[in-house]
């Protein structure tokens, strides 16, 4: 946004206002830099006399008007996006009419021309505070109004919002008023869409209509059925378990171009990332990611879109409620029945990165501005939230917990909440004081590290067993926690658990009497069934157990949870680095989830990279590539699995040999049977030919010709930054920090140029890196602003020189608090790296 409204600043702003109303008309005829805005808001003021400002970005200003008296529009104040409104009256009406500016970088209007047959797309972004670069408002969550929007169009364009039009005069449609809704979820998509339309019909009869759509030169991709087949599952299991309709008119999903996120909740308009339209084949677990993101976005409609967040310190209540929500509805009526192992494997492992950061932060955290809100989108605010909602429903009871969310809508339906609103509702309907679970789990930061402790008799009973519960020395807060333990044995039919005994954990140390007098097991999993919100570590008895045959269990969530303790033991240097990517290239093959396969092969190219001492590094792809060559050649042809282990080798291909492959797959002398070479997995083979110095300009030309798509040019953006060569680095570095790519351009390029295998061309962007931060901070907007501190930040140069630069700086600069956040950040990682390095290297 252009300046940063506070808290403060908000709370007054509601405390004066009440907004009944907006009457936006927009003409997006007027050429491809601005579009006329014309706002008509309608709002009450509770002081007679008062005075305030409403927001608008980026706009040329020809009129203002309040109570039909006309304002000088050189009040506007361009630098801070707002317009002075003096001596408020009780009933206000304000008129502005503003030339207002197209975006590329994903915030506000976003304007894109399609490469393949140069059509035009737009579609709107607002979330947090971006509705005010589209139309004059008030812009903050807590001053929902009825938005009645007029819309002159190109001839031919699809024009979609959060309703259907009610009228269509030649170019010109009219929508009707929304019901109450807040700024953020306002939407308009715009352009000659590709669009298939159909009906969620309900058991009385009446039905939703639906749409989805995407860019015509993407349709042949677009496989409408099988997003509607997910949509039709989440409206049955939501209105059924919220006990209330659908709240809005119509449901339209939108694949839009150049999308900053994976989706946005607009009310009955929902935008999705447009790279979940699958141009080129893809895994299961791509499909189960696609419909968890479809099911997020449907959970938003009643949980932040029809009862909304004050301000934007309970962001997690919308964002955790929908992640938790989603997963439940995949679990219980889809095919992704077993979307909680995906859940731990990959949530969870990014909620307990995020927690470990010197930047965590209590689950309801403090917002003090906007700022603070953006970088705020995180690991704690979707999973660690998620992870502490699926232990509340465990604490107070699935009934009581979805009658009290259903009394929670019934009581602020089309209002605004805080957290004590939703506590008051489930303390109702359990009868739980959740005020010391609050405190313990929402108000607090960091994680707790569970450990199994016991001892063994000569006959291998145990005569001890107690759970010990570990705390960070800054963020000392030990927690109840509800969990299970199991006890595996090795069978001929594989690792299985022999017995499970839940009970709460409290304190540094529970002892746990029933396992008393049993015989140890070869595996003890402390948090089996993944019940609460902690790391666990594996006794020497246990992890000697997975090393010699993790695949051997045989329950997917099991085998995910033991999984994740090796990586996070690996992240946190209790672990060898080389021991980690050992166990995955041993256990891999007995991993039959793919999400879940795919993630570890991830991790393990990640350990190699980032966690591996510098010298082990070459062994430990050419480990990794052997046996992925193996897996590849061994799989089933066509199988999901085939591709998976095709994609992690061409990632780790160093050796002669194996680049040899690399370019045989692409230029088609070789062929695996049953696997496509597609236009996306062309790319990333040619990508790897880049890295590694085997191809170049004219191949990445060729490959370009080939597939003159939008993707195709990141694709051959991102491949040019990786080109092995300090020219290429230092003409992708103008281009970056140039500040004229478009947002997806620009991150494509980012991608390239933090090439891991090419640190050492990397080391003199450290310095020039701190040259540039604070400017494009100050100077370029929000979201691409924060992605050049986090991606650019010089996390590749493993050494203590970029810690105490990053240090001096932070200390000399006194940056803002939320640049501050990523700088220290970007620092922890490093910090990381090292040492796992000097762990790996003690090995």
């Amino acid at each position: 946004m252009a300046g940063n409204l506070t808290r403060d600043e908000a709370r007054e702003r509601a405390r004066l206002l009440t907004v009944e109303s907006y009457a936006v008309e927009l003409d997006l005829t007027t050429g491809g830099e601005r579009f006329g805005s014309t706002t008509v808001v309608r709002f009450g003021c509770a002081e007679a006399g008062a005075s305030t400002f409403v927001d608008l970005a980026g706009a040329e200003v020809r009129e203002v008007s309040l109570n039909g008296t006309a304002l000088d529009p050189a009040a506007y104040d361009a630098a801070k996006g707002r317009v002075p409104l003096p001596d408020l009256a009780a009933d206000n009406e304000l008129r502005v009419v503003a030339d207002c500016a197209y975006s590329r970088s994903g915030e506000g209007l976003h304007r894109f021309v399609d490469p393949v047959d140069q059509s035009v797309y737009l579609y709107s972004q607002f979330e947090t505070a971006d509705a005010h670069r589209m139309f004059t408002c008030f812009d903050q969550p807590d001053l929902k109004a009825a938005f009645e929007l007029t819309v002159v169009a190109p001839d031919g364009w699809e024009v979609v919002t959060n309703e259907a039009p009610d009228a269509i005069e030649g170019n010109r449609l009219h929508f009707p008023a929304t019901p109450p809704i807040s700024t953020y979820i306002t939407a308009l998509v715009a352009g000659p869409y590709h669009v298939v339309r159909d009906e969620y019909r309900r058991e009385d009869g009446s039905v939703i209509p639906l749409g989805v759509f995407c860019r015509a030169s993407l349709a042949e991709h677009l496989d409408a059925g099988a997003i509607l087949d997910v949509t039709r599952q989440g409206f049955a299991y939501f209105e059924r378990v919220f006990d209330r309709p659908y709240p809005f008119s119509k449901y339209d999903q939108l694949f839009v171009p150049e999308f900053n996120a994976g989706a946005m909740e607009n009310a009955g308009c929902v935008t999705f990332l447009e790279d979940y339209v699958f141009r080129s084949r893809v895994t299961d677990a791509a499909y189960e990611r696609r419909a968890e993101t479809i099911l997020h976005e449907m959970a938003h409609m009643w949980f932040g879109d029809l009862v909304t967040m004050r301000w934007w310190d309970d962001l997690w209540l919308n964002e955790s409620f929908a992640t938790y929500m989603s997963v439940l509805c995949q679990s219980e009526a889809t095919k992704w029945t077993s979307s909680w192992t995906s859940f731990a494997n990959l949530m969870k492992a990014w909620a307990y990165r995020q927690d470990q950061l010197p930047s965590t932060h209590p689950i309801a955290a403090d917002i003090p501005d906007i700022r603070a809100v953006e970088v705020n989108f995180d690991g704690i605010t979707y999973a660690k939230g998620a992870s502490v909602l699926k232990q509340l429903v465990a604490y107070v009871g699935r009934d009581n917990f979805l009658e009290g969310v259903r009394r929670y809508f019934r009581r602020h339906a089309w209002g605004n909440t805080v957290l004590a609103d939703l506590l008051d509702a489930l303390e109702e309907t359990s009868g739980r004081d959740l005020a010391s679970w609050s405190k313990e789990w929402l108000e607090t930061a960091e994680v707790n590290t569970l450990r199994p402790v016991y001892e063994v008799d000569g006959d291998g009973n145990f005569t001890s067993f107690a759970v010990a519960q570990e705390a960070k020395e800054d963020y000392p807060t030990l927690r109840s926690h509800r969990v299970a333990i199991g006890l595996y044995d090795r069978t001929p039919e594989g690792i299985v658990r022999r017995r499970r005994v839940e009970l709460d954990v409290v304190g540094a140390r529970t002892e746990v009497p029933a396992l008393v007098g049993d015989k140890r097991p070869d595996l003890v999993l402390v948090n089996d069934d993944d019940l609460t919100y902690a790391k666990i570590r594996l006794d020497p008895h246990s992890l000697d157990t997975l090393v010699e045959g993790i695949g051997d269990i045989k329950e997917g969530l099991p085998r995910a949870l033991c999984w994740s303790a090796a990586w996070d033991m690996t992240r946190d240097a209790e672990m060898a680095t080389r021991d980690y990517v050992k166990l995955v290239v041993r256990g891999i093959r007995g991993v039959g989830d793919i999400s879940v396969t795919q993630t570890l092969l991830r991790q393990a190219r990640t350990a190699v990279q980032q966690y591996a001492d510098p010298e082990w590094r070459p062994e430990g792809f050419a480990l990794m590539a052997d046996a992925l060559h193996e897996l590849a050649l061994d799989s089933a042809p066509g199988s999901d699995l085939q591709l998976a282990y095709t994609q992690a080798f061409t990632g780790v291909a160093t050796s002669a040999e194996h680049l040899a492959l690399v370019r045989a797959l692409l230029d088609g002398s070789t062929v695996l049977d049953g696997l496509t070479v597609d236009t996306d997995l062309r790319w990333s083979l040619l990508r790897r030919l880049v890295v590694t110095g085997e191809a170049g300009e004219s191949e990445i030309d060729a490959e370009l010709k080939r597939d003159p798509t939008a993707a195709g040019e990141r694709a051959a953006a991102s491949c040019r930054a990786a080109i092995p060569d300090a020219g290429a680095k230092a003409a992708a570095w103008e281009r970056i920090i140039g500040g004229t790519l478009p947002n997806a351009v620009y991150r494509a390029t980012l991608g390239g140029f933090v090439e891991p295998e090419q640190a050492d061309l990397l080391v003199p962007y450290a310095d020039r890196y701190f040259a540039e931060v604070g400017r494009i901070w100050t100077e370029w907007s929000s979201d691409m602003a924060q992605t050049f501190a986090e991606a650019a930040y010089p996390f590749l140069v493993v050494e203590q020189s970029t810690v105490d630069r990053t240090e001096s700086y932070i200390a000399e600069q006194k940056p803002p608090a939320a640049l501050v956040r990523l700088l220290s950040e970007g620092r922890d990682g490093v910090a990381r790296a090292l040492r796992a390095r000097a762990r790996d290297r003690s090995a």
